[in-house]
């Protein structure tokens, strides 16, 4: 089981893929895992293993290397914060908090099923943000990475990383789906007519005003990543290589 595992994930990282017609980009935190759900209950950890105080320390060297990094590191900053610890023997607790987590009872509702229902048309791939530890962690322990057959990409900022994308799972067209309006933006930016940018309205990132205002919209829009398994996704990928923008056709 170990070696077929090890084989699998070398597989992720193969380039030149054959073409797929639709390659369907999903985003992990937010859009298919209840990030804040799990943010709010290591919150509730920490402030009962190390107290306010060890917790608010945490959090403001959270948000510290999230600056420095671009990403979200959750293990780095307990790392950092032991460094400034030495000797709080808690942290072993709030370290197995983290990696014996149950990521899989966060999906949000539908998750899988809009996963394995896009089959149907294309290639369902992870591409995420993070770190190279406990971000590929959480895909597997939530059942994500079974769910795409491997297909992850993890980048430190992935809008960046379009051309690596492409390479790896060549398509006629893509699909991107994220809670954080930014990002469908700088995809949207750099692809043009290439990919259908779907904005998911879960989350902190996505129901921030001043975010909101800040990026142009998506070319669709959803309440939920479940809303998925009503779309006509071919009917409007298609629609979307003519007309600039394109509004949800549901299945009756």
């Amino acid at each position: 089981m170990r070696d077929s595992s090890i084989k699998r994930r070398k597989s992720i990282v193969q380039k030149g893929s054959v073409p797929g017609k639709i390659v369907f980009l999903f985003d992990v935190d937010n859009t298919l895992l209840d990030n804040d759900r799990i943010i709010s209950d290591l919150r509730h950890h920490l402030e009962k293993e190390v107290g306010s105080e060890g917790a608010e320390c945490y959090w403001n060297i959270f948000e510290q290397l999230r600056c420095e990094l671009g990403y979200a590191d959750y293990l780095g900053a307990l790392q950092r914060y032991r460094s400034k610890h030495p000797h709080d023997p808690r942290l072993l607790i709030v370290s197995h908090f983290l990696i014996d987590y149950p990521f899989a009872n966060c999906l949000f509702p539908h998750s899988l099923k809009v996963v394995d229902g896009v089959r149907r048309w294309g290639r369902a791939v992870i591409l995420s943000d993070g770190d190279v530890v406990f971000q590929p962690h959480k895909v597997e322990r939530s059942g994500l990475f079974e769910a795409v057959n491997g297909n992850v990409l993890i980048y430190v900022h992935k809008e960046q990383e379009l051309d690596d994308v492409a390479q790896r799972f060549p398509a006629g067209h893509y699909v991107m789906v994220d809670d954080k309006l930014r990002i469908p933006a700088a995809i949207k930016k750099t692809w043009g007519l290439r990919v259908t940018t779907v904005f998911v309205r879960q989350g902190h990132y996505a129901l921030d005003p001043k975010l909101l205002a800040t990026y142009p919209a998506a070319d669709v829009s959803i309440e939920h990543i479940g809303d998925l398994l009503r779309c006509d996704l071919p009917h409007f990928t298609q629609e979307l290589r003519e007309m600039p923008t394109a509004s949800v056709k549901t299945l009756e």
